[in-house]
């Protein structure tokens, strides 16, 4: 059975503990199921065949004609890896807004790099570890304890590699400080020319991150599509990397993905 709007707000007894709990704090639902629904890039009809239910419930739901039923609800969180609070009681798409800066233009002069790159099921933390581990052996972070560590996904992968064996490609580096020499084996060393870059920070971006770094990558093409800029890709730059930090006790990522000089 369920809820109207109206019976959802003159308040039901006997309905689960769950429902009064939540009772008079809906005013975000539609908008959140339908907000959640446009992230996944679903349609309502899509989204609709995944719960077995109508599309015209869907629209429903989304327009706060009715509230969807307790399993129903649990079965939306699953499906958008979200708690129940946050989907019933927050406003999700003012939330995310506090998730990502503005995108802003930022000029990187040249710099010099350590890289590697590996191949694997998890690629991103076996060569950051890589990296890591290089770093110290080589005196770079005892010469430059804050040396930025940047990383970047690496596309040739076969399909045998993806398909059979779920390996993808990661590549981290590290940014070199002026001067800094070593003999240190393990690395490939690479020069980034000068580039102006669209950035982008992304707050907690583990959290849910398969959502918030790829909204944050689409919001920088939004806004080159915006202006009409368009994505650079010469040889001799990066085209984009993610460079991650702590400040304040809380996690930021930066997205830099390089554009055309207006």
């Amino acid at each position: 059975m369920e809820l109207t709007r109206n019976m959802w707000n003159n308040g039901l007894t006997g309905w689960p503990m769950e429902y009064n709990l939540i009772r008079g704090k809906t005013m975000s639902l539609g908008t959140n199921i339908s907000y959640l629904r446009k992230q996944k890039t679903m349609t309502q009809e899509q989204f609709a065949d995944l719960l077995k239910v109508t599309r015209q419930t869907v629209s429903r739901w989304e327009t706060d004609e009715v509230v969807p039923e307790l399993d129903r609800l649990v079965e939306i969180c699953d499906i958008f890896s979200c708690k129940m609070d946050e989907l019933v009681r927050e406003d999700l798409s003012a939330k995310e807004n506090m998730i990502y800066s503005e995108v802003t233009r930022r000029k990187l002069p040249a710099f010099r790099m350590a890289r590697y790159v590996m191949i694997s099921p998890n690629p991103e933390e076996d060569v950051i570890t890589h990296m890591q581990n290089w770093g110290k052996t080589s005196g770079l972070l005892a010469a430059d304890p804050n040396a930025k560590l940047i990383g970047w996904d690496f596309p040739f992968v076969s399909q045998e590699q993806q398909m059979r064996f779920n390996m993808h490609g990661y590549v981290a580096a590290y940014v070199l400080p002026e001067g800094f020499e070593t003999n240190c084996p393990g690395v490939e060393y690479a020069t980034n020319a000068e580039a102006e870059y669209a950035v982008i920070t992304v707050t907690e971006p583990h959290i849910r991150p398969f959502e918030r770094i790829p909204n944050g990558y689409k919001r920088i093409l939004e806004y080159l599509q915006v202006n009409e800029i368009k994505e650079k890709m010469p040889e001799g730059i990066v085209a984009c990397f993610e460079y991650e930090y702590d400040k304040d006790g809380v996690h930021y990522m930066d997205i830099f993905m390089a554009m055309e000089v207006c």
